[in-house]
Parts: structure tokens; C-alpha cells; sequence
């Protein structure tokens, strides 16, 4: 059975520190993707989805990789990000987006290191039929990844282009001024407009014990209230479970009022979890909180289908 816990209660290891914590904070995409890779790894020893671990693990090592030498970034002109900020809406734009040289030589360099690294057959398969795609195709499918809609007959190929969109994205997120994003939505990355992969509890000084939304697509991390859907806002019928006898650092927090759940990761107990690797590694926490009728809201291209 599911085990609860009130998350409202006070945290005796923060007693006489002030959380101030800033609105948002932007990926820092040279330790973004190394960081997950090495955590991956970690979670691969022993665990039941060990070969799927590892083969995210040299997938995001390889997006740390192709990263030296790419073209430089453009981001939307100073004119279109503030009238994005006036109007409360994201300046990455992901309903507007169109490729363009960075995006092109990122998806390149993606799929030509995925080619060395070791992997399951069926990636390996879905790298060979991407190798078939025009360029039209592979826009189709970048389409489907901004618009979170990958189709299920092309899972594992949208994997690889969404292993390089979140390196593209995260690159524009880290030029962006945080001090300039403004809440959009419920639900809603203040940077590129995207769905959370799930939240986290930080420990960081002046922010210990908040909760920060974190973007599937670009990375970037927005504050949001505790105990209130990440999704609906709505902070009743808010409830939280996790698998018995676990260490109690993940947890599906479920809500009533729109029927969803989103993982919610307590990294100021355990400063090594990930939102995304974390997410994948979770996946029976997944299966449980969906036996209890609730849906997934959270949305992770490496766990689509799930």
C-alpha cells in the first residue's frame, strides 16, 4: 500500500534560515547533462530497468558532448521578450519556434554520437530509421516534441530528437535574464511554456525547503507553493504517496481536483536526485498511483508511453 505523509509540516533542519528563494533559475547546460549522465549511471546498478539506465546514461552523456563548437544561439529580439513579459507569456516560444543552423548541426552531432554509443536493439533500430528521414520528417518530429505529442508508433525515434531539443532549449534558457521571467501558467515553464518532468524540494542556502517546478524541455526551474497542484493550482484534495519501505525522496503528489499527479523529488535530503533520471527510475511509483486512478501530468520524452 502507499504510504502518506503531511508535507506541511516544519522542517527542523531549516529552523532560523529565511527562504527567500528567486522566482526562477536558469539550466546551466555544461554540468546540466554530465550531472544526469553520472546519476543515471548510478541508478542503473541493480535495478530492473539496469540496460535502459545506461543507454540514457551515454545518451546524455553524449548531449553533454556535442555541445563544443555549436553555433552560437539566437534568441527572440529584446522587443519580442518584453512584450512577452508584458503579456505574461513565455519568450521561448515553443508554438513559434522554427529551426534554424544551431538546431540543425545539434540534432546532427546527436544523432552521430548516438551512433557509437551501446544501446538497446530497438534504439538502435530507431537510429537507423531516423538515418531515412528527410529533413521535413525530422521537423514533423521536432513538432511533436514541442507540442508533447509523440505518437506511439515513433517513441523511440522522438527520443533522440528530444535529446537534442532539450540540449537546444537549454542553451537558449541559460541566455535568458531570470530576473525577467514572469508566472505564465499553472503547469507552465516560465521560460519556453513546457510541462514540468516533476518538482523538487531544494536545500539551498536562502531557498531551503522550497519547491521548484522543473522544465521537461529546457531545464530551467520556476518556484511553486508546496502542498498545490503543479498543474491545476489547486490546493485542495492534494495528497502524496510513495512505495513502502522506500527512503521517502520521491513521491507522486496526486491532486483530486484535476485527476493528475506529478513526482515531487525531496533533493534537500538527497542532494543526488535528478528530476528527469530520478523520474525514469521511478517508474513503479508510476504504475502504483495509476492503479489508484489517477493520471501522469508530468510529461519526460524518455518515459513516454509509460
Amino acid at each position: 500500500m502507499p504510504k502518506q505523509q503531511d508535507p506541511s509540516r516544519p522542517d527542523p533542519t531549516v529552523i532560523g534560515e529565511v527562504s527567500a528563494p528567486s522566482f526562477a533559475r536558469l539550466p546551466d547546460p555544461r554540468t546540466l547533462f554530465i550531472r544526469r549522465s553520472e546519476r543515471l549511471d548510478v541508478l542503473a546498478d541493480d535495478h530492473q530497468l539496469g540496460p535502459y539506465l545506461r543507454f540514457l546514461s551515454a545518451l546524455t552523456d553524449a548531449q553533454h558532448r556535442i555541445q563544443d563548437g555549436l553555433p552560437e544561439i539566437e534568441l527572440p529580439t529584446a522587443e519580442a521578450r518584453e512584450r512577452a513579459r508584458t503579456f505574461g507569456m513565455p519568450p521561448l516560444d515553443r508554438g513559434q519556434f522554427t529551426s534554424d543552423a544551431a538546431l540543425g548541426m545539434t540534432l546532427g552531432r546527436l544523432f552521430e554520437v548516438a551512433a557509437t554509443i551501446e544501446k538497446p536493439k530497438a534504439a538502435a533500430a530507431a537510429l537507423d530509421r531516423l538515418a531515412n528521414i528527410d529533413a521535413s520528417g525530422v521537423d514533423s518530429m521536432v513538432r511533436n516534441v514541442l507540442t508533447d505529442a509523440i505518437p506511439m508508433n515513433a517513441l523511440a525515434e522522438h527520443v533522440y530528437v528530444a535529446a537534442a531539443l532539450q540540449v537546444h532549449f537549454a542553451r537558449l534558457a541559460a541566455c535568458l535574464d531570470s530576473s525577467k521571467l514572469v508566472p505564465v501558467a499553472d503547469g507552465a515553464c516560465p521560460a519556453c511554456g513546457g510541462p514540468p518532468v516533476s518538482s523538487i524540494i531544494v536545500g539551498w542556502h536562502g531557498a531551503h525547503g522550497a519547491r521548484f517546478c522543473v522544465c521537461a524541455l529546457c531545464g530551467t526551474l520556476w518556484n511553486h507553493v508546496r502542498v498545490k497542484c503543479t498543474l491545476c493550482g489547486s490546493t485542495k484534495g492534494i495528497g502524496y504517496q510513495e512505495i513502502e519501505g522506500g527512503p521517502g525522496t520521491v513521491k507522486a503528489e496526486t491532486c483530486d481536483a484535476c485527476g493528475c499527479y506529478v513526482k515531487i523529488l525531496y533533493q534537500h535530503k538527497d542532494p543526488a536526485l535528478d528530476p528527469v533520471a530520478d523520474d525514469v527510475a521511478t517508474l513503479g511509483l508510476d504504475l502504483l498511483v495509476r492503479e489508484g486512478g489517477h493520471r501522469r501530468g508530468s510529461f519526460n520524452p524518455f518515459l513516454v508511453g509509460y
